[in-house]
């Protein structure tokens, strides 16, 4: 574990949304009909870093719906297109909510799935019964994708290793000495791990989420933990996501060591597994962190620069580095 950190933004108000009243009167219309009745309710959501609509809405039928919706000339129309896909092709056991239909409606890509009752984002610091139900929830849906689904197009772990987990490989020593003082000793070493990792997520034969965090999962008005957002599931190892779930868990006096240990997921795995991990995820935040802030998403880099420390004090904990 390390001291208390909290994010600048907590994770119920990071994302800039729109409202159902906002939304185009074509687009609520095409909705409205392909619900069968009229929204008489909606609410909103601040989690999450994206600026499409996302709300529970309430029909006059008395049924409830999830609604996800975004222009299809958005960046981000692809995701919402394949996290339909993905999510509909989900084998039963894995704790996300069904996909109840997708369409293009109005130029816009729209999801419907099943809502969650009572639906919340877990406490920052996690609470001990909120961690216990989400990583018994990731232990049941890993299960469950340790069978590749064959007919998807999903990405391998070798494209995202070489594309997105390859920082340190890449890093500028003169650059890095003045965005991370503290790491430029370790390249080398952090370099060693990330390639590690590479190796090690290649060989695995299963699914990944590839987007685990604390605000991607929701809890229901009985304590249960859905993993959602389902946009970037991936051919690789599911107990990479139990790290990058667990980053959030370094704070709060958890011990995330004993808890990676002890997970269903990380079962049989060799001893540099966990760190190789992290040094590919604290190279991805740092560098990620230090990008441009995004006005569309102010709260994206703030959130990368928070897991980059946590994944950076984990590993050095762990390398003895302080």
């Amino acid at each position: 574990m390390t001291e208390l950190l909290l994010p600048e933004v907590g994770y119920t108000d990071t994302a800039r949304r729109p409202a159902w009243a906002g939304l185009p009167a074509d687009l609520r219309a095409g909705i409205e009909q392909r619900l069968g009745a009229a929204v008489v309710t909606a609410g909103g959501t601040g989690a999450g870093f994206t600026q499409g609509f996302a709300s529970v809405v309430g029909t006059a039928d008395g049924r409830t719906h999830f609604v996800k919706a975004v222009h299809r000339d958005h960046y981000l129309a692809t995701a919402y297109t394949d996290e339909a896909r993905n999510t509909a092709a989900l084998p039963e056991g894995a704790a996300a909510a069904r996909l109840r239909w997708h369409a293009e409606l109005a130029d816009h890509v729209v999801l419907c799935l099943d809502p969650v009752p009572g639906a919340r984002v877990p406490q920052l610091p996690w609470q001990p019964a909120e961690l216990a139900a989400t990583l018994d929830a990731w232990a049941r849906t890993a299960a469950v994708l340790a069978e590749p689904l064959h007919d998807l197009p999903l990405a391998t772990f070798a494209t995202i290793a070489e594309s997105t987990l390859s920082t340190w490989r890449d890093a500028d020593p003169d650059r890095l000495a003045v965005l991370a003082p503290a790491l430029a000793p370790r390249l080398d070493r952090l370099r060693e791990l990330e390639a590690r990792l590479a190796e090690l997520g290649t060989a695995a034969t299963g699914l990944f989420h590839c987007d685990l965090r604390l605000d991607n999962v929701v809890l229901d008005a009985d304590g249960r933990a859905w993993i959602c957002d389902w946009a970037f599931l991936s051919r690789g190892p599911a107990w990479f996501d139990l790290v990058t779930l667990l980053l959030s868990a370094e704070v709060g006096g958890h011990d995330t060591d004993a808890l990676f240990a002890a997970h269903p997921a990380a079962r049989g795995l060799p001893g540099d597994a966990l760190d190789a991990a992290l040094s590919a995820c604290a190279g991805y935040y740092v560098h990620a962190g230090a990008k441009p802030e995004i006005e569309q998403s102010p709260a994206l880099r703030s959130h990368q620069r928070y897991y980059g420390r946590l994944a950076v004090g984990w590993l050095s904990r762990r390398q003895g580095w302080c």
